[in-house]
């Protein structure tokens, strides 16, 4: 099983994941791809993300 990184810093500070949509479904195995504009959605979603934040 695989354990995400944010499992292991969220007893020391707030956390939180970013899901992306691999081709056909497929996680954790050799054929997992995701394409760079998914990619791109969710290093997206962090920066805005964090440019909230720091606005407050």
């Amino acid at each position: 099983m695989a354990w995400p990184d944010a499992q292991f810093i969220a007893s020391f500070l707030p956390s939180a994941r970013v899901f992306v949509p691999s081709v056909k479904g497929k996680s954790h195995c050799e054929e997992e791809f995701t394409s760079y504009e998914d990619c791109e959605k969710g290093v997206n979603v962090i920066l805005e993300t964090v440019l909230l934040l720091l606005s407050k």
